[in-house]
């Protein structure tokens, strides 16, 4: 139920903000002007840039899983990892992938089932560290910039201030950084017998503290994957930076100032407000790109449309890809659900046995 909801509610919001989008004849008149003029060149160069994300993140995987004993052909997990990022794309909640992912890995390795669904739960934690940590440097040494005096702020307009949402993601940061620390804390104190049963999180905690335990070992496949990820992090940047030199009116954006958005992008529109980010990516760059470095809305706006389609069309393979993919032992597609509950299983077997 909670599920649903969750879904109906994104739905809403997204159908809103795409409402929002185009309502305005002005701005749509803008954004046909500004693709009739837009230089295809610099979209084929943000596609290229894109496809070294997807082939950086299946690299990143194959560091893990050989840290799990899980030796698979590079061909395999490219088509693992991009099957992974379509659902990732098309389902609510941007998690659907990484059970897609153990299911089918399961199936290519089903002696080795706990090492394949740790390898994945490290694969999106070291992800997310990049993530903080490249939003906390480029933040840090850009945050003058970032919070300087615009005309959203004489206005005293919150949604129209972009140092609104550079403290918003600052919070989200602090508290992620907490999160860890918390989770370093109650597994490297062995306080995990402690908690009940019932304990919210406690199968994803014994999950974490079997990944930390045996990457942390292995710190120097850790350490590859991680610079993995931070190259996977720049290369969407790059995607995105791409698309805004491709339109005449963000042309003029430098590369610094760009980059030192995207991660405050990146984290707003991957939270589960709307469908994949939609709406809300526009939104954000919209308010970012106008206040500081004078791109109008209709480019604003466009520059979030057309990454994403980039995305979209770099993403659309994995679909593809499962359609004709058949794992070992497999002579059907299963259902979601199914896949759910065999992973929630597995799930409830490793917090027993510890």
């Amino acid at each position: 139920m909670k599920r649903i909801l969750l879904t109906i509610l994104q739905v809403a919001v997204t159908a809103a903000l795409l409402l929002w989008v185009f309502h305005d004849p002005a701005i749509r008149a803008a954004m046909v002007e500004a693709l009739s003029t837009a230089h295809k060149q610099w979209i084929l160069a943000a596609i290229v840039a894109y496809v070294v994300v997807e082939f950086a993140a299946a690299f990143r995987w194959q560091v893990l899983l050989k840290v799990q004993d899980i030796q698979l052909p590079f061909s395999r997990i490219v088509a693992l990892s991009i099957i992974g990022m379509f659902y990732n794309l098309f389902l609510p909640g941007g998690t659907g992938g990484d059970i897609v992912k153990t299911y089918l890995l399961w199936k290519e390795t089903p002696k080795n089932k706990p090492g394949a669904l740790l390898a994945v739960l490290f694969d999106r934690m070291i992800g997310l560290v990049a993530l903080i940590a490249l939003t906390g440097i480029l933040i840090g040494l850009r945050y003058s910039w970032l919070t300087r005096e615009t005309s959203a702020r004489l206005d005293n307009d919150p949604l129209h201030d972009p140092r609104s949402y550079v403290w918003f993601v600052l919070a989200l940061l602090a508290t992620s950084i907490l999160g860890f620390l918390l989770t370093f804390a109650v597994t490297g104190f062995n306080l995990l017998h402690r908690l009940p049963h019932r304990f919210p999180g406690r199968e994803k905690l014994i999950e974490l503290s079997a990944a930390y335990h045996l990457y942390a070992k292995h710190w120097r496949a850790t350490t590859v994957a991680l610079f993995a990820s931070a190259i996977a992090h720049v290369g969407t940047f790059a995607t995105f930076f791409c698309v805004a030199r491709a339109f005449r009116g963000s042309a003029h954006v430098g590369l610094v100032d760009f980059f030192s958005i995207m991660p405050i992008e990146r984290t707003i529109s991957s939270l589960p407000i709307s469908l994949a980010g939609v709406g809300t990516r526009e939104f954000v760059l919209q308010v970012m790109l106008f206040n500081l470095c004078h791109v109008d809305p209709a480019t604003a706006r466009l520059i979030g449309m057309t990454g994403f389609l980039v995305l979209l069309l770099c993403c659309l393979p994995g679909g593809i890809v499962y359609f004709f993919y058949k794992p070992s032992g497999e002579v059907r597609h299963v259902r979601m659900r199914e896949m759910q509950r065999e992973v929630a299983t597995l799930e409830h077997e490793i917090s027993e046995t510890e």
